[in-house]
């Protein structure tokens, strides 16, 4: 039986996300990650932006403070983003046009002494804070929910690092790779397994929590997961089971790995037993993406200079846009395809998902795709995003916008990668993650996120097996 694929036009629906579009207005009501703080970290802190279609300009004042703003001056259009940074703002350098951080003309010099024409004149101006090295953008109506309680925002700034990377393709497709947790038995497999000990800041290379098992012998050997997730508040909750039963293994121990979706286009997973990473994938414009990446520590501060070296390897500056790409085949390797690993594109697992998700295409057709039981967290987000998008239609609020960081700090999402008794695996997950925050030197006071269980709300409901529904995106069986 073939499930039904997506509808053209709701496809459509949620790609698109620039201005005036439904998909837009629902996205605007979240925060956005729009540069790394690092990016202003230079003798003229002022960077040109696109975000959701927009073009903006971010820029850091004498007194610290941040403005992002039009990129286009409301005298010519002139681009401000070259515009001299003085007197509390951005000055344009065609006629002299000062604007200040909330988009206000502050001097026409140009105009007589007497002119008020400033004090009428204001551009496009969004909020702006910094929080652990990503600087976030309000570009919705109204006044900005508060940055929800997640561990990356709770944690000190010497517990995290934060990165950043291109992809030529749609947010969409960009997001969905994360939430598909078969994949990394194919796309992320190596035929050797590396040193544990050299596995700082590294996907898949670590062991998982309780075992010597190198992540990348499970996803090797073990192709099949037990995959279930639910619904929460804050997105939905993916699990990943894999009974340990070869080489030996008896099948009394399962290989868990817990996942989440946070809306609106967040992921949160383990890199290692005490370092998650919260990565979300922000839309440039419809073809094209920035992936925005935390990285969280329990145990111990990271070591950003190792981390920032890791990942500059594979990148150009000043844009974060990959060595690896589109217009070099990702250097693809066909001998090492054959002995060494799934795709022949070396180690490095961002250059896998960028291959897989930017070989779709720009914009992704989910008109004509065949859905399989691997699909259950995409299809469900599709459901849950096509459902939001058509509640902000109506003029109402999405039941994912959490605008009380308690509603997340009490529900997670905390993730998990570790070996546990077969069958228990949300008992194993509870006692894991508390045995971790408490033994952490800034979590462990932090007993909200465990107050009703870390598997989310507890008697969620788990999603059904998409590969047997005739009609995937029937939003009717959600009670709309």
């Amino acid at each position: 039986m073939k499930v039904s694929a997506m509808r053209s036009e709701d496809n459509k629906k949620i790609t698109e996300t620039g201005p005036g579009t439904p998909g837009g207005n629902w996205m605007r009501l979240y925060w956005q990650p729009v540069a790394l703080t690092e990016e202003l970290d230079t003798d003229r802190p002022v960077v040109p932006l696109k975000v959701l279609g927009e073009e903006l300009v971010l820029f850091r004042n004498e007194d610290e403070s941040l403005g992002l703003i039009d990129r286009r001056c409301a005298h010519r259009g002139a681009d401000l983003s070259l515009g001299r940074l003085e007197d509390g703002g951005l000055r344009c350098y065609f006629h002299g046009w000062l604007y200040g951080g909330g988009g206000q003309c502050l001097d026409t010099p140009a105009e007589p002494v007497s002119s008020k024409l400033a004090s009428k004149v204001r551009i496009k101006s969004y909020p702006v804070v910094e929080k652990n090295g990503i600087v976030w953008g309000y570009l919705g109506p109204g006044t900005p929910p508060e940055l929800p309680a997640l561990d990356c925002f709770a944690a000190p700034e010497e517990y995290t690092f934060a990165f950043k990377g291109y992809l030529d393709c749609n947010w969409l497709q960009a997001l969905e790779v994360g939430i598909d947790p078969s994949h990394a038995s194919y796309l992320h497999r190596f035929e050797e397994d590396d040193d544990p000990e050299d596995s700082y800041g590294k996907q898949f290379r670590n062991t998982s929590l309780g075992t010597e098992l190198p992540m990348t012998k499970i996803l090797r050997e073990y192709g099949r997961p037990q995959i279930l997730n639910a619904r929460t508040e804050y997105g939905q909750r993916l699990v990943a089971l894999r009974k340990l039963d070869q080489d030996g293994l008896d099948g009394s121990s399962t290989h868990v790995r817990i996942t989440h979706q946070v809306f609106p286009h967040g992921i949160t997973i383990p890199l290692s037993s005490t370092m998650a990473i919260t990565q979300w994938h922000v839309p440039i414009d419809d073809s094209s993406t920035y992936w925005y990446s935390m990285f969280t520590a329990l145990d111990e501060p990271v070591d950003k200079a190792v981390m920032r070296a890791q990942r500059l390897e594979g990148i150009t500056l000043p844009d974060y846009k990959p060595i690896h790409n589109r217009a070099n085949q990702y250097h693809f390797n066909p001998e090492e395809q054959k002995t060494e690993t799934y795709t022949g594109l070396g180690k490095d697992i961002n250059v896998h998902d960028q291959m897989a998700v930017e070989g779709q295409g720009y914009i992704y057709d989910r008109s004509n795709e065949q859905l399989s039981s691997s699909d259950r967290a995409i299809v469900t987000y599709r459901r849950m995003l096509l459902a939001a998008i058509d509640t902000v239609a109506e003029g109402n609020s999405p039941d994912t916008l959490l605008t009380d960081s308690a509603e997340v700090e009490s529900r997670g999402p905390i993730p998990l990668d570790g070996i546990g008794p077969t069958g228990e695996w949300e008992d194993f997950w509870a006692q894991a993650i508390s045995d971790l925050r408490k033994a952490s030197p800034w979590a462990s006071e932090l007993r909200a996120a465990l107050s009703t269980g870390p598997a989310g709300v507890p008697g969620s409901v788990l999603e059904p097996d998409p590969s047997l529904l005739t009609d995937a995106y029937d939003l009717t069986a959600d009670g709309r």
